[in-house]
């Protein structure tokens, strides 16, 4: 089977993939809480919530710590790290990627005639992007990845500034984070999807084509 058939079958494999890498980061929202308990002070529960695209240094307790224990906390705290470059150029490769499924979706349905008929150039263009797209789905999933274990050690973090005498506080949940666990295996499932397509649209180059005989020489 040609490699702009067998691209036909997987365009659709990799739109269903780049949805699901975008939406399970994109759509992400969780929280950290903790219980604490002090002197003369029955237990509250403070919480920060976060977000996509995960500034954790912007995410603030409420209710705020600096009216608990008597002034334990003098001002409010935030969790720790700024992690929105890897989880947005990891939204944008998937858009990109998603973006590039529809439009040679549409090449491959409509214009298959010009895509064998350019002069090679078609198909050249086509292996260029289809690399390049490999190399941004492994630079952006390695990234993410690298991010989310960051994310995970900030949330799984102690309080700062606790425990102090007659404080103690103590972990009252983290949001679960199965969907932005997902997210990196469909990245990387997209690395593979477009690594094996790249080998398709290679066959269909020029650089693959055996050379034409050489003519026979006539008497």
């Amino acid at each position: 089977m040609s490699g702009p058939r067998l691209r036909l079958l997987r365009e659709p494999l990799g739109l269903f993939f780049s949805i699901f890498a975008f939406a399970t980061v994109g759509g992400y929202g969780g929280a950290v809480s903790f219980r604490i308990s002090c002197f003369g002070q029955s237990n509250v529960t403070v919480t920060a919530p976060f977000a996509y695209p995960f500034r954790l240094n912007e995410a603030t307790f409420s209710p705020s710590l600096t009216g608990l224990c008597n002034g334990t906390w003098p001002r409010d705290l935030h969790l720790v790290g700024d992690f929105s470059s890897s989880a947005r150029f990891f939204v944008a490769v998937a858009v990109l990627a998603f973006l590039a499924s529809m439009a040679a979706l549409g090449l491959y349905l409509g214009y298959l005639h010009l895509y064998r008929g350019a002069g090679g150039r078609l198909p050249l263009l086509d292996l260029v992007a289809t690399v390049a797209l490999s190399f941004l789905w492994l630079v952006s999933s390695s990234a993410w990845a690298k991010a989310l274990g960051d994310v995970k050690t900030s949330t799984a973090a102690s309080l700062p500034g606790c425990p102090q005498l007659n404080v103690t506080c103590s972990p009252a949940g983290v949001t679960p984070m199965g969907s932005l666990n997902v997210s990196v295996i469909f990245g990387f499932l997209n690395l593979l999807l477009w690594v094996g397509s790249s080998w398709f649209v290679y066959k269909e180059t020029e650089f693959h084509r055996p050379a034409p005989p050489a003519a026979t020489p006539t008497a």
